[in-house]
């Protein structure tokens, strides 16, 4: 019996059922995956806590704690008043890494973003978030914005785009 190769099984298909296939066996791989991971854990204290990366989470976002957007210059006052709050007990928060923000990009799950759209992100986070946060790779002359929607991170040409905080932690 012939193997049937990807460019095979598209023969026939108009660009519209070519590209659900690719949906579906984009998504098929990504169970696969996540089938090999750990669940994230509720703290019971606003915080997540990764099994699979040994990182802590906020729960909520900036958008969620303060009504508010933040540019890249306005960020450093956010993580410095969860900090001052001592949240959770804990004074070491930061921004994630881009590779680290990748971690919580879920393509089997679904959390709602604050207008009600669905994203990739586990609904152990707290519904009515954004869907997007700041990353540790930004600097004043690289502005760079990471989108949990999508997995990937976005570099502007101007500092004044906002966005969200969503704060991250690795314990000892």
């Amino acid at each position: 019996m012939a193997e049937t190769t990807p460019e095979k099984k598209e023969e026939g298909l108009t660009p519209a059922e070519k590209a659900a296939l690719k949906k579906k066996e984009a998504l098929a791989k990504a169970k696969a995956k996540a089938a090999d991971k750990k669940p994230l854990k509720d703290n019971d204290d606003g915080t997540i806590t990764d099994p699979n990366s040994g990182l802590m989470w906020k729960q909520t976002d900036a958008w969620l704690d303060t009504k508010r957007f933040y540019t890249w210059a306005m960020q450093q006052e956010y993580v410095d008043k969860i900090n001052g709050e001592k949240f959770a007990t804990y004074t070491d928060w930061r921004l994630p890494s881009k590779a680290e923000a990748v971690t919580i990009v879920d393509k089997t799950k679904e959390c709602v973003d604050k207008n009600g759209t669905k994203f990739t992100m586990d609904p152990i986070f707290t519904e009515g978030c954004v869907s997007n946060t700041w990353i540790s790779e930004s600097s004043d002359d690289n502005i760079i914005r990471f989108d949990l929607k999508i997995g990937i991170d976005t570099p502007y040409p101007t500092p004044d785009v906002y966005g969200s905080i969503r704060l991250v932690r690795k314990p000892e």
